[in-house]
């Protein structure tokens, strides 16, 4: 909800003129599947754009002065969008730079379940994202995926060409984020040409990372995913679904993310 340092906030406010969130947490898809809905072993599942956790209440499983562990069960009303049996943590670790999200999840059912998991922080852009730049931690070559309305489509935009310095435009977001599906890079600095203030952003594990914000706005989201919205000619089976995760049962899977001031 908010990262405040030196008289300073980090995170997006939530203003509901521009976008109400602020740190939604994508489970267990990112992005959207195919007419929102999917199979699995013969059955047709409706979900929503991100999932559902984001809408749940968690329960407080342990909380000090500089860490608080979260935690989300199955119950009857996700087993009917979502067939398995699991045990979702989010995991906050206050530290002298920053702070450490740990995504813990535990497959509790009797079969393999298939997940994404993916960040979506907010981070305020005081006077507009055309002032900041994004800062990757090794030299790219980046292609965006063009989105066919919350899909992917086989079509790439190039970003950027051997560099490692994105000046962020409003153009970028005309039409929805920039889906960045593979990069070298497990870090980002989001950097105020400014006054040099930033934020840098540590990912190293997780496959894709989006940016995305509306035109105008003064923030910009940061998402590291553990996953990607249906393609376009998808079909269907979340068990094949593109860059998802198989977690066998009794097994656990961590995805770690760091947000440093």
């Amino acid at each position: 909800m908010s990262l405040y340092r030196n008289g300073r906030e980090y995170l997006w406010n939530g203003d509901p003129s521009w976008w109400a969130s602020r740190a939604p947490l994508l489970f267990p898809i990112c992005g959207s599947v195919k007419d929102d809905s999917y199979t699995h072993a013969g059955q047709k599942y409706d979900l929503p754009k991100h999932g559902f956790a984001r809408f749940k209440e968690f329960s407080v499983e342990y909380s000090d002065d500089s860490s608080a562990v979260f935690l989300l069960k199955s119950d009857d009303e996700t087993k009917a969008a979502y067939p398995f049996d699991f045990e979702l943590r989010l995991i906050y670790r206050l530290n002298e730079t920053g702070i450490e999200i740990t995504y813990s999840v535990r497959n509790t059912s009797s079969v393999p379940m298939y997940y994404s998991i993916g960040a979506h922080e907010g981070y305020a852009c005081p006077g507009g994202i055309e002032n900041y730049d994004v800062i990757f931690a090794e030299t790219e070559t980046l292609d965006a995926t063009v989105l066919s309305g919350p899909l992917l489509s086989d079509s790439r935009h190039r970003i950027l060409t051997n560099e490692r310095v994105l000046p962020l435009k409003d153009e970028y977001f005309v039409t929805d984020a920039l889906v960045f599906e593979q990069l070298k890079s497990g870090a980002v600095e989001l950097k105020d040409r400014r006054d040099g203030t930033s934020v840098k952003v540590d990912f190293e594990g997780f496959q894709h990372l989006l940016l995305w914000t509306k035109p105008g706005a003064p923030y910009i989201c940061i998402e590291p995913w553990c996953g990607l919205p249906d393609s376009t000619d998808a079909d269907g089976d979340i068990s094949v679904k593109r860059s998802i995760i198989e977690l066998l049962p009794g097994m656990t899977k961590e995805h770690v993310h760091s947000i440093i001031i």
